[in-house]
């Protein structure tokens, strides 16, 4: 996430089951990398506080930029999503 102030944050990680995790009020701009079980589709959703601004979530699987969207003004929304190739990655 590019941008300034805070955001909420939802993303699914391999952690949580699939689950949603929810970040609130990150601190921006903000980036983790995490691993999505296979079958789910990897999703990052940001909600920017009472204070507004502008912020930006870009979505990479396997390190190939897939998608970027742009959220502002108060509690704006942005969602980016992609889709997991069907076959897991191999070492080489």
């Amino acid at each position: 996430m590019s941008g300034q102030g805070t955001a909420d944050i939802t993303f699914q990680a391999r952690s949580e089951a699939g689950k949603a995790t929810v970040v609130k009020a990150a601190a921006l701009p903000w980036r983790k990398t995490v691993d999505v079980p296979l079958g789910q589709a990897p999703t990052v959703s940001i909600t920017l506080c009472e204070n507004g601004g502008q912020a930006r979530c870009t979505l990479a699987i396997r390190g190939r930029y897939v998608q970027s969207a742009t959220a502002s003004g108060t509690f704006g929304r942005a969602t980016c999503a992609g889709t997991l190739p069907t076959t897991p990655a191999t070492a080489s």
